[in-house]
């Protein structure tokens, strides 16, 4: 007789799947990770090179974004980071980022959608311009992008492990923020939303779309927010952990996402924020 209460046995692989190395590891991953020659994108790169992921990094200005690959390919001996400036706004930027990566590899692991950019006027005052640039850096561009590269994505993406796209968004695309930043927390809810659409319509090819939603970091659009120690600790007073976030808090999220660990993970919103949108109160 057959006992129902009997719980089911617990099958592995081998214990090795379950060690921290075969969970997190990637090496002998490629990445692309836009808008990395700084702040929140910086940080993503380097953690991904320093973990043996060969990675690609764009941004519009080409000194800026060589000099970064060049200190992020100092990080590690097994992994590179290369340089391609872009601008992905433009749609000739779009196809000139993608053929310059296809002299260097046929396959793409993981996509981080991170390049963004934000404008701030008050209701009354805001122009279209204000609207029109972030609406297509923030959202169209990294469309524009994920569908260029899903041939590049799907090559050698498995049900075990798929190809990851993340995008990062903000947690100004979930609460409403203090500010008058209208069309950038527009944006951000709308990267939210079009990570899962996108992840939707690509999850049978292999691939998980996933958006991360950064609270304080320190980055060029946080600058004048964290530039005096008045302004610093009333940010920091905000967040229900008492701090700013690290690159070690971005670019672990990025690393659970991109690895064995987050493979069965895919239209998710996650806030990386210290509480501000998941646990404050009032």
């Amino acid at each position: 007789m057959t006992n129902d209460s009997t719980p089911p046995t617990f099958r592995s692989t081998g214990t090795s799947d379950l060690h921290v190395g075969q969970l997190f590891g990637l090496d002998g991953k490629v990445a692309v990770v836009t808008g990395g020659s700084r702040g929140i994108g910086f940080m993503i790169a380097a953690g991904l090179v320093t973990n043996g992921v060969t990675t690609f990094i764009t941004a519009r200005k080409a000194d800026a974004c060589d000099a970064a690959a060049a200190e992020l390919d100092a990080l590690s001996d097994t992994a590179s980071c290369i340089s391609i400036p872009a601008d992905l706004a433009d749609p000739d930027g779009v196809a000139a980022f993608a053929a310059t990566l296809r002299s260097h590899t046929d396959t793409v692991d993981l996509l981080v959608n991170n390049a963004g950019a934000a404008w701030g006027a008050p209701l009354g005052e805001f122009p279209d311009v204000g609207f029109d640039k972030v609406m297509n850096i923030n959202v169209k561009a990294p469309f524009m992008l994920t569908q260029e590269l899903l041939p590049e994505l799907e090559r050698s993406a498995t049900a075990d492990d798929p190809a990851r796209v993340v995008m990062i968004g903000s947690i100004d695309g979930i609460r409403v923020p203090l500010g008058d930043n209208y069309s950038y927390s527009a944006a951000k809810a709308g990267v939210h939303m079009l990570a899962r659409h996108l992840g939707a319509h690509v999850v049978d090819r292999h691939i998980t779309v996933n958006s991360i939603a950064p609270g304080p970091f320190e980055s060029k659009m946080m600058e004048y927010m964290l530039e005096s120690d008045d302004s610093r600790a009333a940010v920091i007073d905000h967040v229900p952990l008492k701090r700013i976030g690290t690159a070690e808090d971005i670019a672990g999220t990025v690393i659970f996402l991109a690895s064995r660990a987050g493979a069965f993970t895919t239209g998710a919103t996650i806030p990386v924020d210290g509480g501000i949108s998941t646990t404050r109160m009032g």
